[in-house]
């Protein structure tokens, strides 16, 4: 991690950004102490439409059914992995 004096940063301020934005974290001194850290800010997760998430159901849906069905309890199938020694 880069390590800048107080005066430096600000005079390089722009540049530092740009190190940040590629996912370097910089640590900001005063007289040699750490004060502050500048680190990227976290992304947001898109925001989905209602068609688009209706969508992603739909696809997440046909995987589900996709799978093969089992005749046992959920109860019966955690005793056997148990019982077998998953």
């Amino acid at each position: 991690m880069a390590s800048y004096g107080v005066a430096e940063a600000k005079n390089n301020f722009t540049h530092l950004l740009d190190r940040v934005e590629a996912g370097e974290s910089i640590t900001i001194t005063r007289h040699g102490k750490p004060v502050a850290e500048l680190k990227a800010a976290a992304r947001e997760r898109p925001v989905l439409s209602i068609e688009e998430r209706g969508a992603a159901m739909d696809r997440l849906r046909a995987v589900a059914e996709s799978q093969p069905r089992i005749d046992i309890s959920a109860v019966d199938l955690i005793r056997q992995m148990r019982d077998e020694g998953f």
